[in-house]
């Protein structure tokens, strides 16, 4: 485990990359999200910092029914079986990941292309004009080690100002995690 910060090179009101993926329960593509807000996160089954995030991300999905709470796995699954496809049907069955979608990034293009270094990597958007613009990419929380209980939940936050139809007032902080583990490195 490598602990890494992430400083995307999406800026807030850049438009999301689009992406069609295969997940634990079929293809998703981007243009497909019926939401009003979307929160895109590159996580994983392995890393301690991503784990110690799921009940709170699946929480939201829970919460909010205009939110649409995407988990993308970016890992390269050769390296890191517990990161496969098989491996995150698993989570999803067990009820340990409950998101609208986990999707697998078998390449990494994508998680590329969003700019995402490591797990979690939260991003969320809005919709405006019918293309999903960044309001908010940063920490899940202020909890900086997977082990410390969280006091400020940022992406609530940030959720509750896209759905109000409001700015996000907090600030863009680097996301802390586990480096992504990249396919061919």
């Amino acid at each position: 485990m490598v602990l890494t910060e992430s400083d995307s090179e999406l800026d807030r009101g850049d438009v999301a990359p689009p992406f069609d993926l295969p997940g634990v329960d079929g293809d998703l593509a981007l243009a497909d999200v019926d939401a009003e807000a979307l929160l895109v996160v590159f996580t994983c089954n392995h890393c301690p910092y991503a784990k110690a995030k799921f009940d709170l991300l699946n929480d939201l999905a829970a919460t909010y029914d205009d939110l649409a709470v995407v988990g993308i796995n970016p890992n390269d699954a050769t390296e890191y079986p517990e990161d496969s496809l098989e491996a995150m049907r698993e989570r999803v069955a067990e009820g340990t990941i409950a998101y609208d979608a986990y999707l697998r990034d078998e390449t990494g293009a994508v998680a590329a292309a969003y700019g995402a270094v490591c797990t979690p990597d939260p991003f969320l958007f809005g919709r405006t004009g019918g293309e999903w613009r960044l309001r908010y990419h940063g920490r899940v929380d202020d909890a900086l080690g997977p082990d410390e209980e969280p006091t400020t939940n940022y992406a609530r936050e940030a959720v509750e100002s896209v759905l109000a139809g409001d700015p996000v007032s907090i600030p863009d902080r680097p996301s802390r995690g586990c480096s992504i583990k990249w396919p061919d490195e």
